[in-house]
């Protein structure tokens, strides 16, 4: 049995990162999480990195901006992960200059965790954010860096419990009306959060992996609209009242809206009316799917992620 590599993740307080700490340190990787603070002020935070260190994390503390401190952290590590956010993503030339200057990154995966951005049609401003992200890849592709993109698609948690519905940010879903995107029948993926890091870091060693797209798209998880709103009329024994959001009045929406509601909106219309998490077909001289590579996974279905809310 070969030794578990040993990995780094970079944002591991954020909103995806804290899963695939998770995942990394339950499957018994010697997991390391760069922290730029280790006693934050932000309790959130604090009571985050404490658990950490309870499952065995190594804290290593460093920032982006730390050119010194980057180096230092990766030069203890096999594997970069890197989950950082939104505003921080043109930032990861900083990591790819550290795994450079290092030498011993066997992977790096920066941070993706959406839609797949090389063959995404979206408009602004999710389009900018996908273009720095295809960005970052292709500085990899020049640095000669190995590497993992991970297209996982919708986050559940950020979906689901609305049913993805506009200016909607908490449970449950609607039981009365629904706003559907389109005309409701491009077909989306929606995974569950802890799923996505399990699966993550089962790539982290696969050789099958290695300069490729991992695609989280497991078939009890790929939906339309119109399929998904009638799963929810089945769950709760109800007809919805049905409002159709045509392309143009979402476009319009889009640019009236400030942000992030217009990022938002943006991401659904690429996901929703374009279709872009499904359009394509994977081949496997770009990538594979997670849940035909890793059979042995209990994914959290749909349907399943919807009971809660019943």
């Amino acid at each position: 049995m070969a030794e578990k590599s040993k990995i780094l993740i970079i944002g591991g307080t954020g909103y995806i990162g804290k899963f695939i700490v998770e995942a990394a340190a339950k499957s018994g990787h010697p997991t390391f999480a760069l922290v730029r603070d280790s006693s934050p002020s932000d309790p959130a935070k604090a009571q985050l990195i404490q658990g950490f260190k309870d499952s065995g994390v190594t804290l290593l503390s460093g920032d982006l901006n730390d050119h010194e401190s980057l180096v230092k952290a990766i030069k203890q590590v096999d594997v970069v992960i890197s989950t950082v956010g939104q505003l921080q993503l043109s930032d990861q030339d900083k990591i790819i200059a550290a795994i450079k200057e290092a030498g011993n990154v066997k992977r790096f995966f920066p941070s993706e965790f959406g839609n797949d951005v090389d063959r995404t049609r979206a408009v602004e401003p999710a389009k900018s954010t996908f273009e720095i992200k295809a960005k970052i890849r292709r500085a990899i592709e020049a640095a000669g860096i190995p590497y993992t993109y991970v297209s996982s698609n919708y986050f559940a948690g950020y979906s689901l419990p609305t049913l993805a519905q506009p200016g909607a940010w908490a449970p449950p879903p609607p039981k009365d009306k629904v706003v559907i995107y389109g005309d409701g029948t491009a077909k989306a993926v929606f995974n569950e959060e802890h799923d996505i890091g399990t699966y993550t870091i089962k790539a982290v060693d696969d050789p099958r992996t290695l300069n490729k797209v991992l695609y989280i798209k497991p078939p009890k998880n790929i939906y339309s609209f119109n399929e998904l709103v009638a799963l929810w009329e089945k769950k709760i024994g109800k007809t919805l009242e049905k409002e159709f959001f045509p392309e143009d009045q979402l476009l319009k929406k889009i640019e009236e809206s400030p942000i992030p509601v217009n990022v938002i909106l943006a991401i659904n219309h690429s996901t929703f009316v374009k279709g872009d998490q499904t359009y394509f077909t994977i081949e496997p001289s770009f990538g594979f799917e997670a849940s035909e590579l890793y059979p042995d996974v209990k994914y959290t279905t749909v349907e399943e992620y919807l009971d809660q809310f019943v």
